[in-house]
Order: C-alpha cells, then structure tokens, then sequence
C-alpha cells in the first residue's frame, strides 16, 4: 500500500475519537509512504446542516487547531511518512460564491483537497443523501423516484467538476457514486451509463482525479467501492488518475476496501501529482 489520499480524524463529529498518533501509527504499520488528512470542511455559514444530528462537519471555530494540529504532527512524523493537510470539501447547488470564499482563505493551508456531494436539493429542501437509508428513502420520496435520484446527484457531481474555483480549484472528486450507498435496500433498475460517461468526460478534459473510496466496501447496504469496477476501468480507458482513500473515520478503517480494487487498474499519490503541477 502506497498512500491513503481520503483520512478523517478525531476533528470529525460523526467519526471515533481515535487520535492522529493512531491514524499514523496505522498508516507506519501497514507500510504507506504517505497519508492526506481530509476532514469534512466547515460548512458555508448561511447554511442550515440538514443531517439530522447537525454532525456533518467540523466548525469554522476548530479549523485553526486543525491546521496547527497537522502542521506539528508533519514535522513530528516526517522521517517515517509523509503527511499532507487536506479538506474534504462539499460541493452544495446555490452555495458555489460562499464556497469559492472558504476555498480562498484555507488555500494557503492546504497540500491537497477533495470536493464531494453529500447533500442534494429537492423543492427547495436539502438532504444528506449519505445519513441513512431512512434519509434516503425520505430523499426517494420527496423527488419521485429512485432514478431522478441518480439523476440529480451525478447531474450535482458533474457541476462540481464543471464549476471553477479558479486557481483554488480542488482536483480529485470524492465517491463518485455515493448514491449506491444503500443498494442492496433501493435496487436500481435503470441505467445510469450515460451520466457516469458524462463526468468521466468532464473529468478528463479538466485534468481531474477520481477518489477510489474504499469506504463503500464495508457499508452494509453497499458491498463496494466507489465507484464500481466497471467505472474505474472506464476511468483508466481516459488515463484520470485514481487515488486511494480509505474514507476512514477510526484508525481501523485505513486499508478498507483496497482488496476490491481492480486489479488491472493503476492507483497513484497526491506525492507524484501534486509534484508534477
């Protein structure tokens, strides 16, 4: 194993309260070079965190020790692996400005990032498709279907790949079907190829990266990375880079899902990409 681009950390509400010292510790024992901390970026201020629990994100007032944090434990641990300080950063329709802010102030800071869709818009209401199959059930209702669903999620992935934030412009997209999170519950019967060649086409032509997020693999309703195999050779058809994240939110989640990866697929590190710009 070469690196894990997709960490969270005790900074998380809804994770464990596992240490960083854990994390890396893990990471030294399972024999990576490097690691990238992405905790969930704080959301934009005028918006309303529709999880029920109100825990997807760290606040605004903890990003300081976050960064202080990481910029210690980088020179602590520098001699066994190389650590980046990254952000996992949401995408939302209508909050593009407010986000495009945040990005400008916490660039300075950041080594790598991720941009990710974990809430859509349906009459006028937000959801946070990823909570719980209860949420996502009440997602498929409020919308009419399973399929407008995917629709509107790929659609809302493929303007977060659309959209520029300029020079600070995240450049790996986080798990890209997160809306099979509940499969085996919500079975599709329905193709979704079209709009997962749309991005993979707008991915390609903005030099973009695609998260290989093993998190999917251990999800009970899931039973797979994202994306899904079939994805990730077409990924590899138009030469996007696939970095591995272990979506992990304990210590013990580092490594999950890599066994599932395609094994004719080649996996790269932010070290080599970001070096390469």
């Amino acid at each position: 194993m070469y690196f894990d681009g997709h960490v969270h950390t005790p900074f998380c509400p809804h994770g464990s309260t596992d240490t960083f010292e854990m994390y890396i510790e893990r990471a030294i024992s399972l024999g990576m070079k490097g690691m990238t901390f992405t905790e969930h970026a704080p959301l934009p201020q005028t918006f309303v965190d529709p999880a029920p629990t109100k825990d997807s994100s760290m606040t605004h007032e903890q990003l300081g020790k976050y960064f202080d944090t990481l910029r210690e434990l980088k020179k602590f641990y520098r001699s066994k692996i190389e650590i980046f300080t990254g952000l996992e950063i949401d995408f939302i329709d209508g909050y593009e400005e407010e986000t495009n802010t945040f990005l400008k102030e916490v660039w300075p800071e950041l080594d790598d990032a991720i941009l990710s869709v974990h809430f859509l818009k349906v009459k006028n209401k937000y959801f946070c498709m990823d909570y719980d199959e209860n949420v996502f059930r009440d997602l498929i209702e409020q919308s009419g279907s399973l399929s407008t669903v995917y629709s509107l999620y790929f659609q809302t992935v493929k303007n977060s790949i659309s959209h520029s934030f300029g020079k600070h412009q995240p450049r790996r997209i986080g798990h890209m079907t997160l809306a099979k999170k509940f499969q085996t519950l919500f079975p599709t019967d329905f193709s979704y190829e079209n709009e997962v060649e749309g991005i993979l086409t707008v991915l390609s032509e903005r030099n973009m990266y695609l998260d290989y997020n093993g998190a999917g693999a251990v999800k009970p309703y899931c039973l797979e990375p994202y994306p899904s195999n079939w994805i990730i050779k077409e990924a590899q058809k138009r030469k996007i880079p696939l970095v591995y994240g272990s979506d992990a939110h304990s210590a013990k989640g580092l490594g999950q899902g890599l066994d599932q990866f395609v094994s004719t697929a080649t996996l790269t590190s932010p070290l080599l990409l970001n070096r390469a710009e």
